[in-house]
């Protein structure tokens, strides 16, 4: 039997399958709205047979944005057309997920087909904000170092998009705490150099995760399952380890979080990463063994056979795929096929099911 077309039953939600749509940011927004492409671009995926499908980094508030492009929820009236998107979603038999997100250092650029560059004053720049005043690379502008004021802030963004996300709809909440953004940037002694409560010590480290997941499972309705997406390496000496991740893991499976969707890097430049097929899902099967916590698994993840292998040999319980999903939306059904399971069609495709 197929194990990437088994269900999953996560609180009070059952996953018709194992695939799960990646959070993939669109740049497409303006002022935080989702727009059609959103809905087309979500939908489909849907429609492809993906059991959970998630919005990209969606913004908790302005300044938290990577670039000018970023969906947000920041505001309520972003939450109409969000509920557009998962009424959509719901309709087509998939769950729709929302990650929320705050870039923390590496906010205020341009989109990557405008070269990445951090924006000007012109072009309509903000201030950074990190748990220390230290760029993402020397040639970027300097960060704010967040105060006590302004890290209450941040959670109290995160507690209020959560309210939010239940009234747009959404099922899941993933946390990004990973890619050196600004809960990564906290974690990491690389980029964390306080002295105060929030920096130093591993649990000192942790606290704004620990204090923004505590807000929000305050908020998020208890039935619905609530993802960490976190980076288990750093690739770099002195950084956040696999061994922290363990820890951070042992430590958010007692606080209610379901899932820990692994994935890596992003937080210091000019490091070597392994980018072979499956490199990631070693941190995925390391975390899963070592506490019993579900687990998902992403990298270059790209066909059924080896999306089935993953979970038969138990290294993760649910596949995350981002690329392949964007080359091909309707994976879903075209791996059914490949593992011999039935998956149901939409009934206005079936005329082209073989």
């Amino acid at each position: 039997m197929s194990l990437l077309f088994s269900p999953l039953t996560i609180r009070s939600l059952t996953l018709k399958n194992r695939i799960v749509v990646s959070p993939m940011c669109q740049y497409s927004s303006q002022d935080g709205f989702a727009s059609d492409w959103h809905l087309v671009h979500l939908g489909s995926r849907a429609v492809g047979g993906a059991a959970v499908v998630f919005t990209e980094a969606t913004a908790i508030s302005p300044e938290g944005r990577i670039s000018l492009g970023d969906l947000g929820i920041w505001k309520d009236e972003h939450i109409l057309f969000l509920k557009n998107i998962t009424d959509f979603i719901h309709a087509n038999g998939s769950i729709a997920g929302i990650q929320l997100a705050h870039a923390g250092r590496k906010a205020s650029i341009k989109s990557p087909w405008e070269g990445g560059h951090p924006l000007t004053k012109e072009e309509g720049a903000w201030r950074s904000v990190s748990p220390s005043a230290l760029p993402f690379k020397p040639e970027q502008p300097v960060p704010a170092e967040l105060d006590s004021r302004g890290i209450q802030k941040v959670i109290n963004d995160f507690m209020e998009a959560a309210i939010r996300s239940l009234s747009a709809g959404f099922k899941i909440i993933e946390i990004h705490a990973a890619h050196g953004y600004l809960i990564h940037e906290f974690l990491s002694p690389l980029s964390n150099l306080r002295t105060d409560e929030y920096g130093g010590s591993f649990d000192n480290r942790t606290k704004l995760l620990v204090d923004i997941v505590k807000a929000i499972r305050n908020v998020w309705h208890q039935g619905l399952p609530l993802f960490v997406r976190i980076s288990a390496s750093e690739y770099a000496e002195g950084g956040w380890t696999t061994e922290d991740s363990v820890s951070l893991s042992k430590l958010l499976m007692s606080m209610e979080v379901d899932v820990i969707d692994c994935s890596s890097g992003g937080n210091v430049p000019n490091v070597r990463i392994p980018l072979t097929p499956g490199y990631q899902v070693p941190f995925a099967e390391k975390i899963k063994k070592e506490t019993g916590m579900l687990t998902a698994a992403v990298g270059l993840i790209t066909t059924a056979t080896q999306a089935e292998e993953i979970l038969q040999s138990h290294k993760a319980d649910l596949i995350v795929m981002a690329r392949q999903l964007l080359r091909d939306p309707y994976f879903p059904l075209h791996a059914a096929k490949e593992l011999g399971f039935d998956l149901e069609w939409p009934v206005q495709y079936q005329r082209a099911k073989i």
